[in-house]
Parts: C-alpha cells; sequence; structure tokens
C-alpha cells in the first residue's frame, strides 16, 4: 500500500508554520557552526601569538639557543605550508565538514603532545605536527564559512566574527601567554587547547552543513611535494645558512634545491588537469590583488611578533609581564578595526581597503623604527608605532580573506582559501627567518665595528646569536647596543617592504577592483 501522505506536499495553511519553524532552526545551527569555527580560529591564533612570549622561558628551561627558538615557531609555519593546498583538495573532495572535524581533533592531539615535550628536538617535532594540524583546520575554517553563509549580509556578519575572533586569540595570545607562565608553566600554553578542540568538535558535528566539489577529483601529491621542499629548503638556506656560510657548496646547494621545487611546482601545477593551486585565478584582478595583501601582512607584522618578546625584554628590559602588556598595543587594534574594515571594503572596494591597511601596517614600522632610535628609547617611544602597525594589520586582514574568497565560484572556496593561507603562511616562514639573520647580521657587523677585524668569526657568530636570542647581561652596553642597532634594521625592513607592496597591491587591482563593487 501507498502512503499517500508521503507523496503528497502539505496543506497550504501548514506551510507558514513549517517554514516559521524551519527558519529559527537554520539560524541556530548557523550559529552553532560559526561558534565551532570561531572557536578553530582561537586556537590556530592562540598558537601564533602566546609561543612568543614564552620563548624566553624555553631558552632557559629547554636550553634552546638562537636557531633553535626560530626552527620552534617556524616548524608550525612550514608544517602549515606542506598540508594547505592539500587540505582544500581533500575537503572539496572528501567534505569540508569531515575534514574540520579531523583537523580539530589533530590539533587537540598534537597540542598535547607540545606540552608534554621534554626537550627543543621535541618540541620542534610536536610544533611541526601541530602546524600540519593548524594550517589544515584553518583552511577548513574559511571554506566551511564560504559555503555556509552564501548571502551578503549575513556572509559579511560572519567574516566579521571570524576576524574578531581571530583578533581574539592573536591580540589576548601575549597576555594570556605570559599570564600561563607566571601562574602555572609554559606547558599550559599548549595544553589549553585541548579542552577548547572538544568544545569546537561537540558544536560542529550538528551545526556544520556537509559541502563539496564534485570537481575535485585527484590529490596533487607531486604539487605537495614540490611546493614543500621549495619552502623548506629557503627557509633552510636562510636559517642556517652563517653555519653553513652562504656561498659554501652545502649553502648553494639547499638554495638549488629551492629554486629547482619551485620551478618543479609551477611545471606541475600547469600540466595537470586538476591542480590544487590553480594559477588561471591570477587572472582575476581582485584575487590578485587580495593575496599581494596575505603576503604583505606576514612581511613585517606577523614575524616581528616573535622576536618583540626579545626586544622588549633583552633591549628595554622590560619582565615577561610588562612585555606582555605592550604587545597588547601591537595586537588589540587588530581586534577593534575589524567591524571598520569590512565596512571600507563595503563602500570603497578592495581597491582602497587592502592597499590602505598594508600602508598603514609600513608607516607603523617606521615609527617603531624612529622611536627605537632615540636616545632614550622606552616602550613609550615605540608605542605610537605598536599601535599604527596593529590598525593596518585590522584594516588589512579581513577584507583580504573575503575577498580571495568572494572572487571564486563558492564550490572553488576550498582551493581559494588554499592559495590565500599558502600566500599568508610561506610569506610567514620566509621572513622569520630572515628577520632574524638582519637581527643577527646587524648584531654582528656592530659588534665587530667595536672589536675590531682581529676577532674570530666563529666566536664573534656565536655571539652575535647569543644577543639575538636576548641572551645578554644587564651591564653589557655594547650588547644592548648592538641588540638595539639589530632591530632598528629589522624594523625598517618591515616597514619599507610592507609600503612597497601596498603600492604593488593597489595597482594590481586596478580598476576592476572599483567597478567589481559597483
Amino acid at each position: 500500500m501507498i502512503d499517500d501522505s508521503a507523496q503528497c506536499p502539505p496543506p497550504p495553511s501548514t506551510l507558514g508554520p513549517l517554514m516559521a519553524a524551519a527558519i529559527p532552526s537554520r539560524e541556530r545551527s548557523n550559529t552553532l557552526a560559526l561558534v565551532a569555527v570561531c572557536l578553530a580560529t582561537l586556537m590556530f591564533g592562540l598558537e601564533i601569538s602566546s609561543v612568543p612570549v614564552i620563548l624566553p622561558t624555553l631558552e632557559k628551561v629547554l636550553h634552546a639557543d638562537f636557531k633553535g627558538l626560530q626552527w620552534i615557531m617556524n616548524a608550525y609555519t612550514i608544517a602549515c605550508t606542506t598540508v594547505l593546498m592539500a587540505t582544500g583538495t581533500l575537503a572539496d573532495r572528501y567534505g569540508r565538514k569531515r575534514v574540520f572535524l579531523i583537523c580539530v581533533t589533530a590539533f587537540g592531539i598534537t597540542s598535547l603532545l607540545c606540552g608534554l615535550a621534554a626537550n627543543t628536538a621535541v618540541l620542534i617535532v610536536g610544533r611541526f605536527l601541530q602546524g600540519m594540524a593548524g594550517g589544515a583546520m584553518l583552511i577548513c575554517t574559511i571554506a566551511v564559512l564560504s559555503h555556509q553563509f552564501r548571502e551578503g549580509a549575513e556572509r559579511s556578519r560572519a567574516f566579521v566574527a571570524w576576524g574578531v575572533i581571530s583578533g581574539v586569540g592573536l591580540g589576548f595570545g601575549p597576555i594570556i601567554g605570559g599570564l600561563i607562565v607566571a601562574v602555572s608553566n609554559w606547558q599550559w600554553v599548549f595544553l589549553i587547547q585541548a579542552p577548547i578542540a572538544a568544545l569546537s568538535l561537540a558544536l560542529a558535528v550538528g551545526s556544520v552543513q556537509e559541502s563539496r566539489d564534485p570537481q575535485a577529483e585527484h590529490l596533487d601529491l607531486w604539487g605537495i611535494v614540490t611546493l614543500s621542499v621549495a619552502v623548506f629548503a629557503l627557509t633552510y638556506f636562510i636559517t642556517q645558512g652563517s653555519d653553513l656560510g652562504f656561498a659554501s657548496a652545502a649553502a648553494l646547494g639547499i638554495l638549488a634545491l629551492s629554486v629547482v621545487g619551485f620551478v618543479a611546482f609551477v611545471v606541475v601545477e600547469k600540466r595537470i588537469a586538476h591542480p590544487m593551486f590553480d594559477f588561471s585565478v591570477f587572472g582575476i584582478r581582485q584575487f590578485s590583488g587580495a593575496i599581494i595583501g596575505c603576503i604583505g601582512m606576514n612581511f613585517s607584522y606577523w614575524p616581528f611578533m616573535i622576536y618583540l618578546p626579545i626586544y622588549f625584554q633583552g633591549v628595554l628590559g622590560y619582565d615577561s609581564s610588562t612585555a606582555g602588556v605592550f604587545l597588547l598595543a601591537y595586537t588589540l587594534p587588530f581586534l577593534a578595526m575589524t567591524p571598520v574594515a569590512e565596512r571600507i571594503l563595503q563602500r570603497y572596494g578592495a581597491r582602497v581597503a587592502v592597499p590602505l591597511g598594508l600602508a598603514t601596517i609600513g608607516t607603523g614600522f617606521v615609527l617603531m623604527a624612529l622611536g627605537s632610535s632615540l636616545e632614550h628609547a622606552s616602550g613609550w617611544t615605540i608605542l605610537p608605532g605598536l599601535l599604527v602597525a596593529g590598525i593596518g594589520i585590522g584594516l588589512t586582514n579581513t577584507p583580504v580573506t573575503n575577498t580571495t574568497t568572494a572572487s571564486v565560484s563558492s564550490d572553488r572556496a576550498g582551493m581559494a582559501s588554499g592559495i590565500d593561507v599558502s600566500a599568508r603562511l610561506i610569506a610567514l616562514a620566509i621572513n622569520i627567518a630572515v628577520m632574524g639573520l638582519i637581527l643577527q647580521e646587524s648584531i654582528r657587523a656592530q659588534l665587530r665595528g667595536a672589536l675590531g677585524a682581529s676577532v674570530d668569526a666563529t666566536a664573534l657568530q656565536a655571539q652575535a646569536e647569543r644577543i639575538a636570542a636576548g641572551n645578554l647581561a644587564a651591564s653589557d652596553t655594547l650588547a644592548h647596543t648592538a641588540l638595539a642597532h639589530g632591530f632598528g634594521a629589522v624594523m625598517l625592513y618591515g616597514g619599507i617592504g610592507v609600503i612597497v607592496l601596498a603600492a604593488i597591491s593597489y595597482t594590481i587591482f586596478g580598476r576592476g577592483a572599483a567597478s567589481a563593487r559597483r
């Protein structure tokens, strides 16, 4: 017997109540999904901004040298780049919700591994695994948002919330890290992620919509391998080049490997039918201009956060709590400016919003360099630069992400967000290494100028690395002068570089961005 009631639509009189019941249910589901995604974003942000504050503690407790401190941070960022594009493809193919749940679980487990690390080597390995989980998780948050929130106003509000929570994680991370070390121990900077991951999972299971890209057919293994090799080799060359000798056969071989890797990556992506890195999207002006914004943010602002605690404690002599308070001036404007940035994007378009944000970051770095060069430099003399740079990152972050994902069709959200975050993290990994190199070489040049050319080169390099890590006596005037000089050079590098990228971004957007907004 056929049940006619199962085939016939509900009577018209019942449609109104059914629709009324469905709308609140959908809104509730979207709200829970947004909270789950924002918790994942919070975890990712905390792992970037809270760890730099504990680096001086790790130097003492785990006996990490300057390069070890760099690798504790860079293992995370390099690992992110190894999985970004693969995650975009896997999420598009097997389901963005499914992959998101797996990534959040993996992030919680690897955070526990980092918190239980007994030495620098184990922590670096743990950070690499955590970075793989974190990079994949971040890709999924953007892809999930792009699919779950498609309407203009709703989408804008979702990305504003995502940006605000990113700001909370990144803005309060320094003070959270400092407080955790003050009341407990450094391990809890990592262990605290486990309960947050569990809550995100519980909310996501019943609220996040599953979505796939029917065109996603194959995992681009060769693309993943060639890009990972290229980024790791370049970062290794920059970080370890001073030990190997930049002109040595070993160093030049590593650099050549990086170049070959990048060339091979481009060739592979152009030849396969379904690339994880579709270069055709760079023909879209809005997408390309926004990608320059991704690079610009991570050219100066985010890598410098890793070195700021060393500046506050090594150059200015502040304790970790005071350093954490001044770091808030660097990060909190990010939180406050996110809604403003979205309004600027909606009113003036990406051509104004993105270059304006980048130029503001650059201006902040120039102000920091000027403040640090004063005879009686202090946290107060660089405070204006900290605030302006923080305002700049707040003006840039959300418009960049919204523009990259909105400039392609929704079924390619995984691929687009993969390129977005790849650009950020590749730039971050490289510039962590570059800023460390500039800092060391500036210190070494200052020491050589003061001590003379007769000083043993190996001993001079070791002393420069020790000073760069902030390991110097309060009475060592030469070391303090050299460290302050090195940080001035790093600030100028960050400021000038990001201002140049702002001009490039503005040029790439061209009139296409304005016409697209209208």
